[in-house]
């Protein structure tokens, strides 16, 4: 660790189940924002994970890691002691799986009637489909989410699981769990957050269902404003194989395009659908005159809405991210800063991955046990 956290989040200490997606991706900006988490492992993890991967998986940077056996009737006591002295748990089983394990709302906030007790799965915690597995792509599919994503003619493209596991699912759950913090503090009482990926994928499509109400969004994917419809909306590929990209949807924005890529058209037939196609044509011939570099020099402090297409890999070398500090060289991997940005409370990764069970015993001293109860438990299984 970095040292005594100074993020809004300070003084809230946060239990976290071990899972994938996005109860870490949760519990990532809990601790960026300067909670203190301590990730729950499987023994069993201990022995079948690479080091050096762990070491390298800054989804998890900023805990300590105990490795507790949830099977064990002792490894669910310890877990419910962790609870007393907690926050928040965040935990991302299928439905019931806690609650089967004994470590469920009821059971916690029992023991601890001011714990907010985070949960995110894919359907939710309840709904014909709540006990089916899925990922990311079944949960923003039926979510209507997946379907605008594409170009006409062509299949729906999955954005990664951007959408379902961080956005709806993660991000979406730390919201929850800031805002029921918040609540706490007048209220003095706990409560369950529960994030469903699905609820979260319709969540981030609600603007959509605003369009369509105003006669702004047809049926026809890859034919409307904002879903490469638009030729003024799109990205382009230059003479060196790379990428720009266009947003110029306001008609003066659109205007300045017009100018810096010197083509002879009248800006105000930008609206004329019948004419995208060829606008279409002529943009993508005029950009594949220069390169990438080239046509950022071109835009270079203009109102064009243009942008070069960057790879994650670049993109941290880039002159603005850089000037920023978008990302950070933290403990040797380059990879996204804490984000949004706090003026008086600034958040900060607190520190790197842990390994699995890296902070057992010292955490379980913390809890009260000394050394020999903790040797008892680990030959009995509970601990690893």
């Amino acid at each position: 660790m970095t040292g005594q956290a100074t993020g809004p989040l300070a003084g809230v200490r946060v239990v976290e189940i071990q899972a994938m997606g996005p109860g870490p991706f949760c519990a990532m900006l809990l601790s960026d924002f300067g909670a203190e988490v301590i990730r729950v492992d499987r023994p069993g993890a201990v022995d079948d994970a690479d080091p050096a991967e762990q070491a390298a998986d800054v989804l998890f940077r900023g805990r300590r890691s105990v490795a507790v056996d949830l099977k064990r009737p002792g490894g669910v006591e310890l877990v419910l002691r962790m609870v007393d002295q907690a926050d928040v748990l965040i935990e991302g089983y299928r439905p019931g799986v806690m609650e089967r394990l004994g470590l469920g709302p009821q059971e916690c906030l029992a023991r601890n009637p001011r714990l907010v007790y985070g949960r995110v799965t894919g359907w939710g915690q309840d709904g014909p489909w709540a006990g089916q597995a899925g990922h990311d792509i079944n949960y923003i599919a039926l979510a209507g989410t997946l379907w605008p994503v594409g170009r006409a003619g062509d299949a729906p493209v999955p954005p990664l699981n951007y959408v379902g596991d961080f956005g709806g699912g993660g991000m979406l759950l730390a919201v929850g769990i800031c805002a029921a913090l918040a609540e706490r503090a007048s209220s003095g009482r706990g409560q369950v957050v529960d994030a469903a990926m699905v609820d979260g994928a319709a969540l981030l499509n609600t603007f959509m269902y605003g369009m369509r109400a105003m006669g702004r969004w047809g049926d026809e994917r890859g034919t409307n404003l904002l879903d490469t419809g638009a030729p003024f909306y799109e990205v382009y590929e230059t003479a060196d194989g790379g990428w720009v990209s266009v947003g110029a949807i306001e008609p003066k924005f659109f205007a300045e395009l017009v100018e810096r890529l010197g083509l002879d058209l009248d800006p105000a037939t930008q609206y004329d659908q019948a004419s995208w196609p060829a606008l279409r044509g002529r943009l993508a011939a005029v950009f594949r005159t220069r390169t990438r570099t080239e046509w950022t020099e071109v835009f270079a402090g203009s109102d064009a809405c243009f942008a070069p297409v960057l790879t994650p890999w670049e993109a941290p070398r880039h002159p603005h991210n850089a000037v920023r500090g978008t990302f950070t060289d933290g403990f040797g991997i380059t990879q996204p800063a804490p984000a949004p940005r706090f003026g008086r409370t600034p958040a900060a990764i607190a520190g790197p991955p842990p390994t699995h069970g890296q902070h057992t015993e010292e955490i379980l001293g913390e809890l009260g046990l000394d050394a020999a109860d903790i040797a008892r438990r680990r030959s009995a299984g509970e601990i690893a």
